[in-house]
């Protein structure tokens, strides 16, 4: 299997672009948050110290007590310029501190509090108006505190976040991979199971041990691979049962042929000779053309050029066909009820005629063969009714298989090549209907159904009565 259609390498993939997502979202929220609480302490701090120092200013009223808190002020500054006091005010005996430049750029972030940029320093400032007392005028005192150190935190906290997610993200690839193929592991051993497969070989793939997701897989695969055994069984059989078909018809032609040519004949015997193989040559042909037309029906072909019919009428057409059968068998027919369907009648004649004379070449000699049409549920039945020696379950259950033969002996084997039955299948399934036989005390009946028309009224071209009895 290529690497690139794995899908043990595409949930991986999945997995770490969910991780990634996942990973994405949740550092960028603990940044901001980080951030946020970053400079909340920095602005915490700044109201510390003004609360330390601004009731002082607002005490100190004269220019030596503003001295001495210049002092204080002076002492409280770090040497690295990291936190700045300063006051601001005109009268120049009360100023204190190194202000900003000019040029720099402030930009308040809320009352009292703004952020001052320049010569790449960025400072948070902390300003507020402190009122006059006595000699000293009113003046803005501001506690400043460099961002460098939160800076430098954020971007510490940044890049460990990437690199923290980046890690994931690896590391969630890595074990989806590892999960996926672990949880693909029984679909692996059933490729390799059924790659072993082949005609000869149907093994069934295992079912024990199995995931919930993959039980009615492979339920379904081993149920397919029933049906592809019996087919395959059923395509050897009817293999064999062509090549002895057709075996027997053209041995008989060569044969003769080669015994016609040993020595010299007669014209009177080369017209015997011709005549036989004349018949052996038509058998060959009806089984190619029923072979092609089972072929046709197996591979979904359906009835075409439909045309609504009475079914009982249909039976005595294909019944007049059979006249001389009937006689030799000193059998009579009845006709019991009528229903209408919409069928190709070619074909439903021919079906009703394979009927008709399955009934007569395996009934009893002399016993009347019954034809019973209903009309139920939507669905139309023919049945053909006969007298005939019980068959077995066996026996009953191949009916409708190509090229069988109730009598082992294949009696009859020139006129008959075990064909009618299944073509009688084939028919009814063109016609979207079924098949069935049965037997009951002595008598067989076999049959289809076919679809039927909703009722409609009577007309005055209606068609004979439905019952009658004929004798051929």
């Amino acid at each position: 299997m290529s690497r690139r259609r794995s899908i043990a390498t595409r949930l991986a993939a999945m997995f770490a672009l969910a991780a990634a997502l996942v990973f994405s979202v949740t550092g960028f929220v603990m940044y901001y948050v980080q951030c946020v609480e970053l400079e909340k302490r920095q602005l915490e701090e700044l109201e510390a110290r003004f609360q330390l120092i601004g009731p002082k200013a607002a005490h100190y009223g004269t220019q030596p007590q503003w001295e001495r808190f210049g002092a204080v002020l002076t002492g409280m500054t770090p040497e690295d310029d990291s936190l700045r006091y300063f006051v601001d005010t005109p009268d120049a005996r009360f100023r204190f501190g190194k202000p900003f430049p000019r040029d720099a750029v402030t930009v308040q972030r809320a009352p009292d509090v703004w952020t001052v940029q320049f010569d790449d320093r960025s400072f948070l400032m902390l300003k507020r108006i402190i009122p006059a007392l006595d000699e000293r005028p009113a003046l803005a005192l501001v506690v400043a505190v460099d961002q460098a150190p939160f800076y430098q935190t954020s971007r510490v906290l940044g890049v460990a976040l990437i690199v923290c997610s980046a890690l994931g993200v690896l590391a969630v690839a890595v074990l989806g991979w590892r999960i996926a193929k672990v949880g693909l592991a029984p679909i692996e051993a059933l490729s390799r199971h059924a790659g072993e497969l082949n005609p000869r070989k149907l093994e069934r793939l295992p079912d024990t041990d199995l995931p919930a997701e993959l039980s009615g897989l492979v339920l379904a695969f081993n149920g397919a691979l029933d049906k592809l055994e019996r087919a395959y069984v059923q395509l050897s059989a009817f293999n064999a049962d062509v090549a002895h078909e057709l075996r027997t018809p053209l041995g008989n032609v060569i044969g003769q042929t080669q015994v016609a040519l040993s020595r010299p004949r007669s014209a009177r015997e080369l017209e015997d000779i011709l005549q036989s193989n004349l018949e052996d040559l038509e058998r060959l042909g009806r089984i190619v053309v029923d072979m092609l037309f089972l072929a046709q029906s197996d591979r979904g072909a359906l009835a075409r050029d439909l045309v609504e019919v009475s079914v009982a009428h249909e039976v005595r057409r294909s019944a007049d066909f059979l006249d001389m059968l009937f006689e030799d068998a000193g059998a009579t027919l009845e006709i019991v009820g009528d229903a209408r369907a919409r069928v190709n009648a070619s074909l439903l004649q021919r079906a009703i005629t394979n009927l008709l004379g399955n009934a007569l070449q395996h009934g009893l000699h002399g016993r009347p063969v019954a034809v019973e049409i209903g009309d139920e549920a939507g669905v139309v039945t023919i049945a053909v009714r006969n007298e005939a020696d019980p068959l077995s379950t066996a026996q009953m259950d191949r009916l409708f298989d190509r090229f069988y033969r109730v009598d082992s002996a294949r009696a009859d084997s020139r006129q008959n090549h075990g064909l009618g039955l299944a073509i009688v299948k084939a028919i009814a399934t063109m016609h979207g209907g079924a098949v069935f036989a049965r037997q009951s005390r002595g008598v067989v009946c076999i049959g289809l159904t076919l679809p039927a028309l909703p009722p409609q009224a009577p007309t005055s071209d209606s068609l004979p009565p439905l019952t009658q009895a004929a004798t051929a």
